[in-house]
């Protein structure tokens, strides 16, 4: 599973600076005044060969006591009590503060693996303006610049080299190599996910084990269907309660993102008597974001009227219209109906990601697509699609190779994926078409 690296600090000193360097975005709103941000924002970061998960939090006051500075010490102390790392992010030109002081007492407390960035530091010499903030018993001081990309590098190295993260990939490759289908069920708080894989079980109670080599403690359950080995992953009440502080919710995003990007097949259950809510429709957002296949299950099904029913029908399609390739079924864990389609879907789902489609047909279909309907012309160009080949999979990505194709709309895009799937059935993944531009070799010459 990714790790997970939190960004801790006082107001102001460029932690939404850093967490859009590091996710290479522009999800965190940044302004040059203090306590913009209060709620904890993640995102999925790649430096390098580490690829991890980044949580940018507000202005850090672990000695509030009420108001809002209280609940956005709440916000960070979630957000500290979910990381492998943290990152406590100081002002290099603002100096210390006794507020630096205060966070960096509360850290060294917790024992939680803490790296000290200076923030701000381009064009200051390493010595004299640095030290004070060794003052802080946080060891060793690294330089960054956030705006402009200086050191960001060498500091998340630095963050993650002693979490030994490549044996935990090699780990996760083995435990997909041996057959084993890694099923997540992901969703809200009290929607049923325990429920639903007691009824797999056919158990009373969740019966659950700690997977060994992952960096946090993924609850996963054991089981065989139609000779098919499944590894099932619940991402509720995954802490025990004495670990945990009053601050820490129950419902934790960490925990559902790192099992949507473990599993090969993402099942996210909804709840018939509350609707399609915001929430649901962020997790369908990570599921899409990672590629990985999916299928729909709205649970509580026997609970609700012909009105709510007709109600969370059209909420699906308004609040989820980016996943039409995903099945949706309607069931009752609790009185276990229509668990049985459910398993046909996610085995077709997972052969859908899996698939191997031949560069012979791929190129068959872009050639039929383009004489049925020709990509819109870009000023004096029209691109020109001359060949495709699979590029990956899980999900399956489409390399189209050609001419222009910077110019290939959207729309087109979408209509050459319809073709594609209505060839190879693919049902429940995502699938991802590439656009490669063949390189004039004369366009450097005179």
């Amino acid at each position: 599973m990714k790790p997970v690296m939190a960004l801790v600090g006082r107001p102001n000193v460029g932690k939404s600076t850093l967490f859009n360097r590091l996710t290479k975005s522009r999800d965190a709103i940044v302004a040059d005044f203090a306590g913009l941000t209060r709620d904890r924002h993640y995102g999925n970061a790649k430096q390098g060969r580490y690829e991890f998960i980044v949580i940018d939090t507000g202005g850090f006051e672990p000695t509030a006591e009420q108001g809002i500075y209280k609940e956005m010490a709440k916000q960070t102390q979630q957000a500290v009590a979910e990381a492998d790392i943290v990152v406590f992010v100081v002002d290099a030109r603002g100096g210390l503060s006794a507020q630096d002081h205060d966070i960096a007492n509360y850290l060294r407390k917790l024992g939680k693996p803490t790296v000290l960035a200076a923030n701000k530091a381009e064009g200051m010499q390493e010595g004299a303006q640095l030290a004070e903030f060794y003052e802080l018993g946080l060891g060793e001081v690294h330089p960054v610049s956030a705006a402009h990309g200086q050191g960001i590098r060498s500091l998340v190295d630095v963050a993650f080299e002693p979490l030994n993260l490549p044996e935990e990939a090699e780990d996760a490759d083995a435990a997909q190599q041996s057959g084993i289908l890694k099923l997540a069920v992901a969703g809200r708080p009290n929607v049923g996910k325990s429920t639903l894989i007691n009824a797999w079980l056919g158990e009373e109670r969740l019966v659950a084990f700690d997977l060994p080599g992952t960096t946090r403690d993924a609850i996963s359950v054991p089981f065989e269907r139609g000779g098919q080995k499944f590894e099932l992953i619940d991402t509720a009440g995954l802490r025990r309660k004495g670990k945990v502080f009053e601050a820490i919710e129950k419902f934790s995003v960490v925990k559902t993102l790192q099992a949507i990007e473990s599993a090969n097949v993402v099942l996210l259950l909804l709840d018939a008597t509350q609707g399609v809510t915001d929430q649901d429709a962020h997790i369908a957002g990570f599921i899409l974001e990672s590629g990985r296949a999916v299928v729909l299950a709205i649970n509580k099904w026997d609970a609700v009227d012909d009105y709510q029913r007709e109600l969370v029908r059209r909420q699906v399609e308004q609040r989820l219209p980016f996943l039409k390739f995903a099945d949706l079924h309607f069931i009752s864990a609790a009185k276990r109906q229509g668990l049985g389609p459910v398993w046909t879907s996610i085995g077709q789902a997972y052969k859908s990601a899996m698939m191997k489609m031949t560069t012979p047909v791929l190129t068959r279909l872009v050639h039929e697509a383009v004489q049925f309907q020709s990509p819109k012309r870009s000023g004096m160009f029209r691109p020109k699609l001359r060949y495709a080949h699979q590029g990956g999979m899980n999900p399956p990505v489409i390399v189209v190779h050609g001419n222009s194709l910077e110019h290939v709309t959207d729309a087109y895009k979408r209509f050459l994926e319809g073709r594609f799937r209505k060839e190879f059935g693919l049902v429940g993944t995502p699938l991802r078409i590439e656009m490669r531009t063949s390189k004039n070799p004369y366009a450097d010459k005179e």
